[in-house]
Formats: structure tokens, sequence, C-alpha cells
């Protein structure tokens, strides 16, 4: 399997596909998602699921991200299946996000009309401009306007959008030990009030960074060395807490 650029999109595409992944990433890492998240998107390609990764720029304007890579993402399905490098009948859709990436998925199934299967959402956080963009407090803004810079919709805007109109029933939500911007805590309890039993809730080993983890290949020499040893060690280490995100998620998407 390789990568296609479609669209202004990313596309793996297995040989026999049993479902469809839109994958979106955090913001000012989601400008390459098939390099920054390669080894998580490729294991699901790997278990035949058929991934479209968007990349976007963050602006303030998150409905109009959201609408963007939405379009982008049915612009390049049906690129894929006009060609017939993707079968047209039906497979079930899921939406994957990390980070600002969960926002947009909440958006696109709450502003939306979209047909999903499920959403995974890993690391959720929705907080405001001054505290998620770095240095935001320090730019040079003409205090005559009087205004505070926030993002559209504002977090508390976002909030009463996803308890009032999303419609994705089925999701499972993932947190990291040692994630301390995450605020999944706060998302878990309005998405069960609204699909009770449809919500999965997981806290996992690893941190916000963990979706974004590499496979390290170490290869010993003739001779195993201590210096072998210590890479291996590494390698174990870093990879743990990235295949046990994997697992999960590929438990979830087919628990049979």
């Amino acid at each position: 399997m390789d990568w296609q650029e479609i669209s202004s999109s990313w596309a793996l595409i297995p040989p026999r596909p049993i479902g469809i992944v839109h994958f979106l990433g955090g913001a000012f890492i989601a400008a390459a998602p098939q390099v920054t998240y390669r080894s998580l998107l490729e294991q699901l390609g790997s278990q035949g699921y058929a991934v479209i990764a968007t990349p976007f720029l963050n602006t303030l304007d998150h409905a109009a991200i959201a609408r963007d890579v939405l379009n982008s993402f049915e612009t390049t399905l049906y690129r894929l299946q006009a060609s017939n490098r993707l079968r047209q009948q039906y497979l079930p859709i899921y939406g994957v996000g990390h980070s600002m990436g969960c926002k947009l998925h909440l958006l696109i199934g709450s502003l939306f009309s979209v047909e999903r299967a499920g959403n995974i959402l890993i690391s959720f956080n929705n907080y405001p401009a001054k505290r998620a963009i770095p240095f935001l407090d320090q730019l040079n803004i003409n205090p005559v306007f009087d205004f505070d810079v926030e993002f559209t919709p504002s977090p508390r805007q976002t909030n009463e959008l996803i308890a009032e109109n999303y419609q994705i029933r089925r999701n499972l939500l993932i947190r990291f030990i040692d994630d301390e911007i995450d605020q999944t805590l706060s998302l878990t309890p309005v998405l069960q009030q609204r699909f009770p039993n449809m919500v999965t809730a997981q806290k996992l080993p690893g941190n916000h960074l963990t979706p974004l983890g590499q496979d390290i290949s170490w290869q010993p020499g003739e001779v195993f060395t201590p210096f072998d040893a210590v890479g291996q060690w590494i390698k174990q280490g870093l990879s743990k807490d990235l295949n046990q995100l994997k697992r999960e998620i590929i438990r979830w998407l087919n628990p049979v």
C-alpha cells in the first residue's frame, strides 16, 4: 500500500477495504498527517480500513475548517470510487480525530448532515484561543478596538452545538494518563447523555503526543552489545503506549 494525494487529502487504500476512516490530526501538526501519524494510520490500513487523512491549516474559524475538510474528504471519496480504486458498494465510514481533530469531527457531526458508523475522539480539547495558541496574549493588537480574539465557534458555543445537534451515535473517547491538556472528561457526560449506552470512554497509558509515535527500526549488529540492549529498550518503551492505542482502536472498530 502506498499513500496517494487526491483532492487535498492523502489516501491509503488496502486491497479489500472493510471500512473507511476519515482522519483529522491536531492543530499545527495536521498539515502532513500521512507523515506525522504514519504508524497509527498505516496500522489501520493493514487491518483493512481505507484511510483518508485530510490536512488543514489552523485558523480562528473552526467551523470553516470543518466545512473545508468535509468537502475535501467527500471529493476524495468520490474520485476514489469513480476511478475504481475504492469499491462503490457500501462501506462504513468512521471519523478518527486527535486533539483539534476531535473538535472538527464534533463540529462536522453537529453542523452538517453526514453518515458515520461512529467517531473515535483521541485527546479532545476545546480551549479558548488565548490558551490554545502560544504567545497570542503577546500579539500587538490595537487597544482602541477592545476585543478578544476567539475561535468560531467559541468553546462555549461548541459545547452547546454538541449537546443540541451532534448526530453521531457511536463514539469511542480516549484520554491518556499523562495528558494535561485533555478535556475528554467534560465531553464524556455530554455525549453519554445524548446517546446512552453508545459512548465508550477509555483511559490509556501515554500522553498527548502518543498518537504521533513512530515505530523505531532497531537492528542489532552481528554481535549483540550493551548498546543494542539500550536501543531495544528505548524502542519498546516508545512503542508500548502507541501499540496499546492501536489495539484499542482496532478492537472498537471490529469488536467481533
